[in-house]
């Protein structure tokens, strides 16, 4: 199994399918934070072609970052490090079997509250970085055979969150505006789901848990664990931003363990 960007989400896939008995080869810039038993393959993909070692290639998974969030940043790693990414395996004559690639649901820019974003509503990404992811999917479809592209929402669990500092510092500023978020390690296991299922996976997947939820709402739960002041109350009626739908996922046999940011931000803050 080949990773091409290996930083939290990255890292929480491979380990999971070192975990099922894969070999995962890792492309990181400083391939010294790969975590054993991963195998790190030191590359700048904003700067040179990977050069992979010999490999029967099952899987193939493309989850990169960057930063800082600016169109030309993006383009460097989301584009035109994924072109070199693709070139390495060009070159090593290899073809995945099954391939994921991780993108955002930011590219669906804003959306009307009255609709529930899907895998069917059209993409039209409101600013540069978004638009780079974009291009980056269009690049990957093309260029991989029956891949698959898992569009995730707002990223949480483990580790310090900027949600909670901002409940402490008493700085929500909106909780009329919808949020959509996925735990991580629910995340790392729809991507080894859709890698690993028997059935060959669509082309197209909405990463996000049960419940679209206000920001009022989420940030008042979390107060509650911290027992920090109340933020503002939410204002019926006055609720805006998108509000997006995992069904296709669910469907397809994935099941989270956090469904909801109830059971996400349980035990926040970490013991």
């Amino acid at each position: 199994m080949l990773l091409v960007g290996c930083g939290d989400l990255g890292a929480d896939i491979g380990l999971r399918l070192a975990g099922r008995g894969h070999g995962v080869l890792a492309v990181r810039r400083r391939a010294e934070l790969v975590p054993a038993p991963l195998i790190g393959v030191p590359a700048d993909l904003t700067r040179e072609v990977p050069a992979l070692p010999d490999l029967d290639l099952h899987y193939l998974v493309v989850a990169l970052s960057a930063r800082p969030r600016t169109e030309a940043a993006y383009r460097e790693t989301y584009v035109e490090g994924l072109g070199r990414a693709l070139q390495a395996l060009t070159d090593a004559g290899q073809r995945p079997r099954r391939a994921v690639l991780v993108s955002s649901t930011g590219v669906y820019g804003e959306l009307p509250a009255t609709v529930l974003g899907d895998e069917q509503t059209p993409a039209e990404p409101d600013d540069g970085p978004s638009r780079m992811l974009l291009d980056a999917e269009h690049l990957f479809t093309s260029q991989v055979g029956g891949g698959t592209v898992l569009r995730l929402s707002g990223l949480y669990g483990r580790g310090p969150s900027r949600l909670a500092d901002q409940v402490r510092e008493g700085r929500v500023s909106d909780p009329d505006r919808w949020t959509n978020r996925i735990h991580r390690e629910d995340a790392a296991a729809a991507v080894v789901h859709l890698l690993t299922r028997a059935e060959v996976p669509d082309a197209l997947y909405v990463g996000t848990d049960d419940e679209p939820a206000l920001m009022g709402e989420v940030a008042g739960y979390l107060a509650e664990r911290l027992g920090a002041q109340a933020p503002p109350a939410t204002t019926p009626g006055q609720d805006h931003g998108k509000r997006l739908s995992n069904v296709r996922l669910r469907q397809s046999g994935w099941v989270p363990a956090y469904p909801t940011f109830r059971e996400g931000y349980r035990d926040y803050p970490p013991a």
